[in-house]
């Protein structure tokens, strides 16, 4: 029972502190307890609370908006409100779709993603995601058909022709059906921290253009700031018609999320049919949008994707120390603050019964660390992980004490496992 958070740290109902290493899930950016932020909620909720997007905008939301502007990748943007990343993969995959329809391409109406991949909970977002442990209980209500999946990145090969893999699916599907392709720069929680070599996203982006795919980049998790650039896709310089948002954008104070829109597409509807066809209700929510508003004036003022940046070199140091230590701690690699540690056999082979990584989890956090931990990242279903992401506000004294915590976890779960007997 958690009741109160302050900085890098929860405490529980007994007085228990925990170092969060995984900032909820990779949410409390900025760090709990911020009593400016809370300061802005209160006398937005006591001044304007809500209104209908349908029939009013507010100042709120415009200047959220407006400090987006700063983060997008060059060009003209709009910004479509949500509550959640999965709300906000919907808006994507129903936004693309509609830009096919009123360009004339009725045909259109896959969306291409990636095996080992993760894009949110509800039934669209689903379907788009390759992560087979959430998928599999829903797999009767999915359209799979309309989400085929080009494979995972794979960083041992050159950056483009990794790329033009799904070059390959596209003429394969027909140029005719491709609405869109939606990936997450740096895979966040189904396969963590893996990314391409370089290359690999201009390509994509030729790739889209030479076919009329609308290129979605999913920068919920490792979007504002979080790898130590403002979004994920900035480390490869490429530029996608629609960018996803979440998680840190409202740093886990209020619900929100969003997607930012190229001024074409939206044009394209304002030239047509001249209205978007969806909504949410709590779409622009004011108390959110003013919440967004003041994070993004935290992350500039206070230079934390810079030190996600600095922080993240520091820790993925310190992480590769332990991994030398640790014959099961297969691979370090990361980001930023976005950070992947895989678990394996000495040598790499992923253990033939998935849960170590769960049980790390559970030690940790009867050691004090709330870490963030999965299965699935060497072929779907075998592949233990953790995933770190402290908030960027995270010291190097904590990180220290981060790695010290997850050393004495390893052991106690490895011991307990009988994996080392």
């Amino acid at each position: 029972m958690a009741v109160r958070a302050e900085g890098s740290y929860i405490w529980d109902a007994d007085g228990k502190r925990y170092l969060d290493a995984a900032a909820g899930a990779l949410v409390a950016n900025i760090g709990h307890g911020r009593e400016d932020v809370a300061a802005v909620m209160r006398d937005q909720a006591a001044r304007l609370a809500f209104v209908h997007g349908s029939r009013f905008t507010s100042p709120a939301l415009e200047e959220l908006a407006e400090r987006l502007s700063a983060w997008a990748p060059p060009g003209s943007w709009r910004f479509f409100a949500t509550s959640g990343g999965s709300e906000a993969t919907e808006t994507a995959i129903k936004l693309a779709r509609q830009v096919q329809l009123e360009r004339g391409h009725a045909s259109k109406v896959e969306v291409v993603s990636r095996e080992s991949s993760y894009h949110g909970a509800s039934l669209g977002a689903l379907a788009a995601s390759g992560m087979g442990a959430r998928r599999e209980a829903y797999r009767p209500l999915l359209n799979e058909d309309a989400f085929p999946k080009m494979p995972r990145p794979d960083p041992r090969l050159p950056g483009p022709e990794d790329a033009a893999r799904l070059e390959e699916l596209i003429i394969r599907r027909g140029p005719e059906r491709v609405a869109a392709f939606i990936a997450e720069p740096i895979v966040g929680a189904a396969n963590p921290a893996l990314a391409p070599a370089a290359g690999y996203y201009q390509e994509v982006r030729r790739i889209c253009d030479r076919y009329g795919v609308i290129y979605v980049s999913d920068e919920v998790m490792c979007g504002l700031g979080r790898t130590g650039e403002r979004l994920g896709l900035d480390h490869w310089g490429a530029v996608p018609d629609v960018v996803v948002l979440g998680k840190g954008l409202a740093a886990g104070y209020a619900p929100l999320a969003g997607v930012l829109a190229s001024e074409e597409l939206v044009e394209t509807i304002e030239r047509g049919s001249g209205s978007f066809t969806h909504g949410f209700t709590y779409s622009g929510h004011p108390v959110s949008a003013a919440v967004g508003a003041k994070v993004l004036e935290v992350l500039e003022s206070e230079g934390l994707v810079e030190r996600a940046r600095e922080t993240g070199e520091y820790l993925l140091a310190s992480l590769r120390g332990l991994q030398a230590e640790v014959p099961e701690v297969v691979e370090v690699r990361g980001h930023g603050l976005l950070i992947g540690v895989l678990l394996g056999r000495p040598g790499g082979e992923p253990f033939p019964r998935p849960g170590l990584a769960y049980a790390v989890a559970q030690e940790a956090l009867e050691l004090g660390l709330n870490l963030y931990p999965g299965t699935g990242s060497a072929d779907g279903e075998r592949g233990d992980h953790l995933l770190i992401g402290p908030p960027l506000t995270v010291s190097r004294a904590e990180c220290d004490e981060l790695v010290e915590r997850l050393r004495a976890a390893l052991a106690r779960a490895l011991e307990a496992g009988g994996v080392r007997a």
